[in-house]
């Protein structure tokens, strides 16, 4: 089997975290740009969880599939409270939140001014229905 290809990007390497969140069911996933607003990071990946549990899903979905691609976090903090997991790679930093931990943060309003781009799961489109003979 070829070995994945590390994103040499960090705004394709924020697109893979956020479709990995997808993998496992987040809600309200968003990439946040803010390279305009701060050298802390380039890109801030953020989604909701609707459980504890799911909580921990998401975050070790993004944490495995990107160490597939050799790429390890700097940092992780959260796991152990499972409300707001945060996975630091450096360029990109991840945060999975449950329900009411994202409501009470309000993280997006503190980076009001970031650009912002919604990720949706997209589904398969519906296959037409075949004419019945009668």
């Amino acid at each position: 089997m070829a070995k994945a290809r590390k994103p040499n990007h960090p705004k394709t390497l924020a697109r893979r975290a956020a479709e990995l969140t997808l993998s496992k069911k987040a809600k309200d996933v968003v990439i946040l740009d803010i390279r305009k607003l701060t050298d802390m990071a380039d890109f801030f990946v953020i989604c909701t969880a609707d459980s504890d549990t799911q909580v921990n899903a998401i975050a070790d979905a993004v944490h495995d599939g990107l160490a597939e691609m050799g790429i390890k976090p700097y940092r992780s903090e959260g796991w152990q409270g499972q409300q707001w997991v945060i996975l630091d790679f450096v360029e990109v930093v991840v945060h999975v939140f449950y329900r009411e931990a994202r409501e009470f943060y309000k993280i997006e309003r503190l980076w009001s001014d970031a650009k912002v781009e919604h990720v949706v799961d997209e589904a398969p489109a519906p296959t037409p229905a075949l004419p019945t003979e009668q």
